[in-house]
């Protein structure tokens, strides 16, 4: 890893922010996901034993206290690869989470501060992947589970609060400096694209993570609602047939599933090549049926390369994205966020190697609510054409919230923002119903096994759906997380 160049002093402002979260970080305790003192291990193992109601007033105490991992003491050969792996024959009942594949969550920060899209963010999404995974009976999952916090230098003010909360946090500067890309064009302008600009990159460094077989990157304001053991399975037979939510089924077999069918002579065979991503598009930036469409960059399943990671910083250091032309000339470009993730990825996995990675549904994997036409919607009824170039297409809204594997809160708002969305509408209804999800989520974090109709919280503010975490509408009204 290079390494990373000196900043700037931080001005007055920083200096007081880094203090005040300094300040603030002190009210956590341990990492609740793992052990570092045994004896303090099995002293709350004995108490969840013998009192554990009395735990349910503690926050992180009693969490996971006998299914819980030391990710400090953590060896690697649980984070095995999958060679030796048949997950045919693999059952989550019978075997420990040491046997079981760890899959590698990671999230992104480009900047630190600390309010609930950070922590409480954090925390439910950490949590939705805990309930999602062999660490939980009830989830049926066979994979165990390692949270990661990608952070870029500027935000290192962040790494005492996530570490608290249960991620290893790698600290990183962006893969290739910007002085360093030798196309003009993307040198001059990629910092004012997208998001965040150039730092928008440092996602690329799930790549690096090489120990687990698959990485897992989400936005913060993403939530783990079922396993995804579908995705890992696929990868390791190399086979999608048996993914329900191939974005185009009628084509995954010839260009997303890795899998070239040939003609039928003699019985017909199939020829495997392996996949190495998944994920979902934005079809909302880009007009109605115009190719091609970058990814949704609050999701991607990957396998961990450094050979992979060493090929992005070439083709950024090389930076051949062309006014008007996008990544190569071949159209990647412009959308927003085309020159950095949402462009670069779809450009390597469908330009430079087409057949290795899968779309999937979007109304499944990072369900976000949104309109798949490109006119509004008015009384529940829908107009305009496909955005996805179809003749007929999907209305996620309308999808069953027990389909929904990941949830991704960008049309909907952020659930710390207590909206309602109670208007019996298309717009509404779905959203109504993933709020309550992190919710449901976030009450288990506090009070574990609680209820689905337990008010939690304090806060009055329609009390049954909130679970007493808003005492009114809006950013003001949110409860935060006190984590002791």
């Amino acid at each position: 890893m290079k390494q990373p160049h000196k900043t700037h002093h931080k001005n007055r402002d920083q200096i007081k922010t880094n203090k005040t979260m300094e300040r603030r970080s002190k009210r956590y305790l341990r990492n609740p996901y793992s052990s570092q003192d045994s004896r303090s291990s099995l002293r709350t193992l004995a108490v969840v034993t013998a009192i554990s109601a009395v735990l349910c007033f503690s926050l992180y105490n009693y969490h996971y206290s006998n299914t819980t991992l030391d990710h400090e003491t953590h060896k690697i050969s649980s984070l095995r690869s999958t060679e030796s792996f048949n997950p045919d024959n693999h059952d989550s009942n019978k075997v420990s989470y040491s046997d079981a594949p760890t899959i590698a969550y990671a999230v992104s920060l480009t900047s630190c501060e600390e309010t609930p899209s950070l922590i409480d963010g954090a925390a439910v999404l950490l949590h939705s992947i805990h309930m999602s995974s062999i660490r939980n009976p009830l989830s049926s999952s066979k994979y165990d589970y390692r949270m990661y916090a990608i952070v870029h230098n500027s935000a290192t003010a962040c790494r005492p609060i996530l570490e608290k909360i249960g991620y290893t946090v790698q600290q990183v500067d962006v893969p290739v400096p910007v002085a360093d890309i030798q196309g003009d064009f993307l040198r001059e302008n990629v910092p004012q694209n997208g998001c965040c600009g150039e730092l928008e990159f440092i996602k690329l460094w799930a790549y690096t993570l090489v120990e687990h077989p698959f990485v897992v990157h989400l936005d913060l304001d993403t939530v783990v609602l079922k396993p995804m053991d579908e995705l890992f399975d696929a990868a390791i037979r190399g086979d999608t047939r048996h993914v329900s939510a191939v974005m185009w089924p009628q084509e995954h077999h010839l260009l997303g599933s890795g899998i070239e069918e040939e003609e039928e002579k003699e019985g017909g065979t199939h020829q495997e090549k392996p996949i190495h991503a998944f994920f979902t598009r934005d079809y909302n930036m880009r007009s109605a049926g115009k190719k091609p469409v970058g990814v949704q960059g609050g999701f991607l399943v990957i396998r961990p390369s450094m050979q992979v990671f060493e090929e992005f910083q070439d083709i950024i250091r090389k930076g051949d994205y062309r006014q008007g032309g996008g990544w190569g000339g071949k159209g990647y470009g412009p959308f927003y966020g085309s020159m950095t993730f949402q462009g670069i990825i779809p450009y390597y996995y469908d330009e430079l190697h087409p057949g290795t990675a899968i779309e999937l549904n979007r109304c499944v994997y990072n369900q976000m609510a949104d309109n798949p036409r490109d006119k509004r919607t008015v009384n529940d009824v829908v107009s305009g054409k496909c955005r996805d170039g179809r003749e007929d297409c999907e209305d996620c809204r309308e999808r069953n919230i027990e389909d929904v594997v990941t949830a991704h809160f960008t049309l909907c708002q952020k659930p710390w923002h207590c909206l309602p969305h109670d208007q019996d509408m298309l717009q509404h209804r779905l959203c109504r119903k993933l709020f309550g999800e992190w919710y449901r989520i976030r009450a288990d974090l506090e009070r574990p096994n609680v209820p689905d109709d337990l008010v939690v919280g304090e806060g009055g503010f329609q009390a049954d759906h909130f679970r007493g975490f808003c005492k009114g509408p809006g950013k003001k009204g949110y409860i935060p997380l006190k984590i002791e």
